[in-house]
């Protein structure tokens, strides 16, 4: 029976990956779709994509599959058409290459059956996922923020919009996805007559979203068909202006694909303009947050001088310093409010 879990260290992977010569095609993919059995249909997936030499994340749950994976690039045709013949769902599954690639976006393949591809905390027995919104193309995109009538919902999280969005966008500002579906049905309550456009990065959230849209009571909902990977890339192959200002967040080692050149963001230290996302160098922190370079030399790459002050103690020193604290505040801080919390908190100090 072949290992169905990865063996090898992280450190040697991404050592192992970083020294490839070949290049990668970094691409994600979605369906919403019945799976009877999750675990036979990951454990099966997991020993075909790792004969490709297929890293990334990949969740598998009983309403279908959502994928970010790399793949070398003389083997994406063979991934694509092997995929297509996995299973009947997957015939013709559309593909969202990445734009802004360098091939270094994952170096292990982690396969994972969960409760639901995306969290939503939806627990309602009538809610039919199937029931979702129309689908809107590019040219269709940009012919709604022209209309007065269309109201564009952003249905991702706080740091991915502050770096990138379509102008005049809604934020919904809820720390997770499972907390938006409410909160955007409340928000846009007195919007029932309008146009309302749900858009994600790679669609996965807004499909689901416009479903919730309509089991509200919501008639006229659609959704950027592919989010906004797929948008800009069609928009640009069809030389329509790119509406999308910014960056597009993704959730791998890039951390950002370039859509345009506006900087719509901020460093969060010194406040100059700017849209790199990084992670707190302090393990002990790991904030995701907005620095500059001047304020990463600075502040040693590190989100405050609390961090850079523990970065520069030994192991063991950081390993007493850390016992029993409570991270509160400072792992993962991604939404609007906890984030200023933290940043202001060292900086009192």
């Amino acid at each position: 029976m072949p290992v169905l879990h990865n063996l090898v260290s992280n450190e040697e992977l991404r050592a192992r990956m970083l020294a490839e010569s070949e290049p990668r095609t970094t691409v994600s993919f979605y369906k919403y779709f019945t799976l009877d059995d999750a675990k036979a249909f990951r454990d099966a997936l997991y020993v075909v994509l790792t004969k490709l030499k297929v890293f990334g994340r990949v969740y598998v749950a009983s309403e279908g599959i959502n994928a970010q994976i790399s793949v070398p690039a003389s083997q994406y045709e063979t991934m694509k058409a092997t995929l297509y013949a996995f299973h009947p769902a997957l015939d013709n599954l559309r593909m969202n290459i990445a734009l802004d690639d360098d091939g270094k976006s994952f170096w292990v393949l982690r396969l994972k059956v969960r409760e639901r591809i995306v969290a939503d905390g939806i627990t309602d027995d009538t809610f039919d996922a199937s029931d979702i919104g129309g689908y809107l193309k590019a040219n269709e995109v940009n012919a709604m923020l022209d209309d007065p009538d269309a109201v564009f919902v952003d249905m991702r999280n706080h740091y991915e919009y502050e770096v990138g969005h379509f102008d005049n966008a809604m934020e919904i500002p809820a720390d997770t996805f499972r907390d938006q579906l409410p909160m955007a049905v409340e928000m846009l309550k007195d919007d029932k007559e309008k146009k309302i456009v749900m858009y994600c990065t790679g669609g996965i959230r807004c499909e689901k979203a416009s479903a919730w849209m309509r089991h509200n009571g919501f008639e006229n909902v659609y959704h950027v068909e592919g989010g906004i990977i797929e948008y800009a890339r069609r928009a640009r192959e069809q030389g329509l202006p790119v509406r999308f200002k910014g960056k597009n967040f993704v959730f791998d080692e890039r951390m950002g694909e370039r859509i345009s050149d506006d900087v719509i963001a901020n460093c969060h230290q010194c406040g100059a303009a700017c849209d790199t996302h990084v992670n707190c160098k302090n393990d002990g922190c790991h904030l995701l947050f907005i620095q500059c370079a001047s304020c990463a030399e600075q502040y040693k790459e590190c989100c405050s001088p609390i961090c850079m002050e523990e970065l520069a103690l030994t192991p063991e020193e950081q390993r007493a310093r850390r016992a029993g604290r409570e991270n509160g505040n400072k792992v993962f801080n991604k939404s609007r409010g906890k984030l200023t919390m933290t940043l202001k908190i060292p900086s009192a100090e």
